[in-house]
């Protein structure tokens, strides 16, 4: 059976596989002594949402990851390297999924997080065995905070640094915010970093409502939304929850009447909405057709758009960028003990856009640009939806303002 590594129902069936193919090498070892066992693979294990509201976004992290390894001739330190990848039905599995993949499956190091609640959960397992583990697309703020550890590193910036990178555009619109937020850690903490802004300016909060992720039906907030007739919507949507959200209320005629927000949006939350429905300012952390895009990026897009015939979304390039840095920093280290992975991590780093791209010592945050995007106008086809506004930050003085440091800091975490 020809078992396709990009197809999420396969993977399980990959393991199984595994196990049998270790046992067939064994038993040819024994009856035929004088011929050398290969390489033990090294194994990567990444943990990416299979179904649910997320797993459209989790699909192309997936993607970009299994492209990384593959432009390394799926090979790490001059041995093979595969990837295992295992769901994220809920926060409790996935942690329960972190612990297979470490203990069963003996990787060297993991991948992932496609939700906050998840990479959560899958950060305390990878703190607990010492295990270095990157997060390719929660943003919430305690994973790089007071949930921190020295194992666990993060590519998206935090919330609060995303939501002040929009102050600019949003007080200019207006001060009377109402706020639609999922009730977990993304959406509070959205809610949370925006109301701090607002106060700060002298806004007032029209209109809080938290609702459950995986929500389908928006009709009664959107009513209440109009009736409170605010200057500008917060956002805290995930995934689908945007995508139907945005339908509906292009359905009841607002999205030219009230403008609406985000952070951390995918493209292909907005993709599913339609050229015909989206509107709106986001910020995202990469974009196609972003003109300061790097070399690297522009060979990652084409190389993508040669492999699946379509434009790489954004979380596309946060799966292979993440997996770039960590398959780096493990043949830097040259070793595959994690405390030398670990410390090949926090010395990485690259030059983009005018900004020295690195993980901060003192919490395994990523530093590095990101975008503030407004829908176009016009949008010419099925993908290429934003203005590029803004590149943040501009320089590494405006990162370090940006970003924060230590002292500003949640994280405490004990050094290695």
């Amino acid at each position: 059976m020809n078992h396709d590594k990009t197809q999420p129902f396969l993977m399980t069936g990959r393991r199984r596989l595994l196990g049998v193919a270790a046992g067939a090498a064994t038993a040819s070892t024994l009856a035929m002594p004088h011929i050398a066992r290969a390489a033990e693979p090294i194994r990567i294990g990444l943990l990416q949402a299979k179904e649910g509201s997320i797993a459209v976004q989790a699909q192309y992290l997936q993607q970009g990851t299994f492209l990384a390894l593959e432009q390394l001739n799926n090979e790490l330190l001059g041995r093979p390297a595969e990837i295992v990848w295992d769901d994220e039905p809920s926060a409790q599995g996935a942690g329960q999924n972190a612990l297979q993949l470490i203990q069963q499956n003996k990787v060297v190091a993991l991948l992932g997080g496609s939700l906050s609640s998840d990479a959560l959960a899958e950060e305390a397992v990878a703190g607990q065995h010492k295990i270095p583990f990157v997060i390719n697309n929660a943003a919430a703020e305690e994973i790089t905070g007071a949930k921190c550890n020295p194992y666990t590193f993060r590519l998206q910036p935090p919330v609060p640094v995303q939501a002040a990178a929009m102050l600019p555009y949003l007080q200019s619109i207006g001060k009377r915010w109402y706020f639609i937020t999922s009730s977990y850690a993304f959406g509070q903490d959205i809610a949370s970093s925006f109301k701090k802004l607002l106060a700060g300016i002298g806004g007032t909060v029209v209109g809080d409502d938290s609702v459950p992720l995986g929500s389908s039906d928006f009709s009664s907030y959107i009513l209440k939304i109009r009736e409170a007739k605010p200057d500008l919507i917060i956002g805290g949507l995930t995934s689908a929850d945007l995508s139907n959200f945005l339908k509906q209320w292009k359905q009841f005629g607002m999205s030219d009447k009230i403008p609406f927000t985000e952070i951390a949006v995918g493209d292909t939350d907005l993709w599913a909405v339609g050229k015909d429905n989206v509107a709106g300012t986001y910020t995202t952390l990469w974009y196609y057709k972003d003109p300061n895009n790097s070399p690297s990026d522009k060979a990652f897009a084409a190389a993508y758009q040669a492999k699946y015939n379509r434009p790489a979304a954004d979380k596309a390039w946060m799966g292979w960028y993440s997996a770039k840095i960590l398959f780096q920093a493990i043949n830097a280290a040259g070793s595959t003990k994690p405390d030398a992975i670990v410390e090949a991590l926090q010395n990485w780093h690259e030059e983009d856009g005018g900004i020295t791209v690195h993980f901060d010592k003192w919490n395994n945050q990523l530093v590095h640009r990101f975008l503030v995007v407004g829908v176009k106008k016009h949008i010419p086809d099925n993908w290429n939806y934003f203005d590029v506004l803004r590149s943040i930050p501009e320089n590494n003085e405006a990162a370090e303002k940006a970003f924060g440091t230590a002292a500003d800091s949640a994280c405490h975490m004990t050094p290695l």
